[in-house]
């Protein structure tokens, strides 16, 4: 983020210039030097340390009784130099939570004439909540150690009964950006700067700007894996903490897991509102109310009754709704909205090709939504077998985002609602005319691209089928008044 920051990446080992300050050193790789944080690597203690478990494992036993005796206390060694590394960055991390709160935060409330409660809510977001979680697992820590013998301490029931604690990161990853683009502003003006670095001074801190300090528990949060990893590495398989570290390293994946999940969500629903801003004739609640993901789209026939009447429409399925619109006769990039969906009362039926019953009429590739409470059924038809299966198994996915979302408690605020919203129209406001910036179904690179899990290839595939030359312009020119 600085000019004076060192980058490297893992396995690179560091010299280190100056560690006078316990969060951020200085030191030296092959392609510089500069600031680098302290928690971000391991000290090796020894410069014969074992490189993987291959020279603490059998072949290492070779010399008798001894030699396996030595293997394993060189194992439990670097099993209690892991132990001290997480306890002491966590020590170091709860110092470091503190000044923010304490040397910024509560220093920011005291100046209402400088900052509105809702300012503060942007650039700290629930780093207070974080701050008290991480003191009570800190505490937890303290109580598994075993200082008098460090490598027996079991340390992998704490991350077990914190793991759903840590989901709270969730929200403050996904507004740390915001956070950035807020101090970005403020610090403009000389004031901020000013008071920012007397802040700083007060409370002590290393010479590092708000927003470096304000990333820090993002990275910690990304840490955890690889801490518990090194752990399991030097724990002995009989040992009593091995599963419980093995399912802790599992449980921090997935939260890191779900944190960037839900941060690509979040980056999505401002594409979704552009997308929304750029339908015709559009009706009914904004899409963000209910949804935050598009599953799939592409182009079916929609047979309707009386006189089983055939429709070409665009179909958008959303996590709890199917949108379909109508294209533009001569704008083919243009789109009308012509209803939705609710997915969460619906049965998705498959259908045989041949004669429906209740149509009386003979289809192909075709399926049946059933709305259960209104009666009301929609038989869609697509253009190959292939893309009728990609339907069905969209159908599927969706219902099982919907769980999923529900088991981890991930919704939009009205909050973040109203901001994409506004920022859709701000877009729409500053670029070209709505008939001329319309955004074609999801493949046009020249519009704004709808999220999609699915290829790029396979996006084209769905949402531009082949038609056959139009011969619309031929036929208009055959006309009478348009000759010369």
């Amino acid at each position: 983020m600085d000019d004076q920051e060192l980058g490297f990446k893992a396995g690179d080992v560091i010299e280190v210039m100056d560690a006078t300050n316990r969060e951020w050193w200085w030191g030296r790789v092959a392609d510089g030097e500069g600031w680098f944080p302290a928690n971000f690597v391991r000290l090796r203690v020894n410069q014969d340390e074992p490189a993987d478990d291959e020279a603490l494992g059998p072949g290492h036993q070779g010399t008798g009784d001894g030699g396996g005796t030595e293997a394993q206390g060189s194992r439990d060694q670097m099993r209690t130099n892991v132990i001290n590394e997480i306890l002491s960055t966590e020590r170091d991390y709860i110092k470091h939570l503190r000044d923010i709160c304490e040397g910024y935060l509560r220093q920011c409330r005291k100046r209402a004439d400088m900052f509105s409660e809702e300012q503060l809510r942007i650039i700290f977001g629930n780093i207070e909540d974080i701050y008290r979680c991480q003191k009570a697992f800190v505490k937890a820590l303290e109580q598994k150690f075993n200082r008098e013998r460090p490598h027996l301490s079991e340390l992998g029931a704490c991350f077990l009964e914190h793991q759903a604690d840590f989901q709270i990161y969730s929200e403050y990853c996904n507004n740390h950006p915001n956070a950035c683009m807020e101090l970005s502003r403020l610090t403009k003006l000389s004031k901020y700067v000013y008071f920012f670095e007397a802040c700083r001074l007060l409370q002590k801190m290393i010479d590092i700007s708000l927003d470096g300090f304000l990333l820090t528990p993002v990275q910690k949060i990304c840490k955890y894996p690889l801490q518990l990893a090194e752990l399991l590495k030097y724990t002995h398989p009989q040992h009593r903490d091995f599963k419980d570290v093995e399912a802790a390293l599992h449980a921090m994946k997935n939260v890191a897991q779900l944190i960037n999940e839900r941060k690509r969500r979040l980056e999505n629903i401002d594409k979704i509102a552009q997308w929304q801003s750029s339908i015709e004739d559009w009706e009914g609640e904004d899409l963000l109310v209910r949804s935050s993901e598009l599953i799939h789209s592409g182009e079916l026939t929609r047979v309707t009754q009386p006189q089983a009447k055939s429709q070409q429409r665009m179909f958008f399925l959303f996590d709890h709704q199917l949108i379909y619109c109508k294209k533009d006769l001569l704008r083919r990039d243009v789109l009308y909205y012509k209803g939705r969906v609710d997915m969460d009362s619906l049965q998705v039926v498959d259908l045989e090709d041949g004669k429906d019953r209740e149509l009386h009429v003979s289809v192909r590739n075709a399926f049946r939504l059933c709305c259960g409470p209104s009666g009301e059924s929609h038989l869609l038809c697509a253009k190959k077998p292939e893309q009728k299966q990609r339907w069905l198994k969209a159908f599927a996915r969706e219902r099982e985002q919907v769980r999923l979302d529900q088991e981890t408690g991930f919704s939009i605020t009205q909050l973040q609602r109203k901001q994409a919203m506004l920022n859709a129209s701000k877009q729409q406001a500053m670029g070209k005319p709505k008939a001329l910036g319309r955004p074609y179904y999801l493949a046009r690179q020249k519009h704004p691209a709808l999220p999609t899990s699915l290829p790029q290839q396979q996006v084209l595939v769905l949402a531009e089928p082949k038609r056959k030359p139009s011969t619309f312009w031929h036929s208009i020119s055959r006309l009478a008044p348009f000759r010369k």
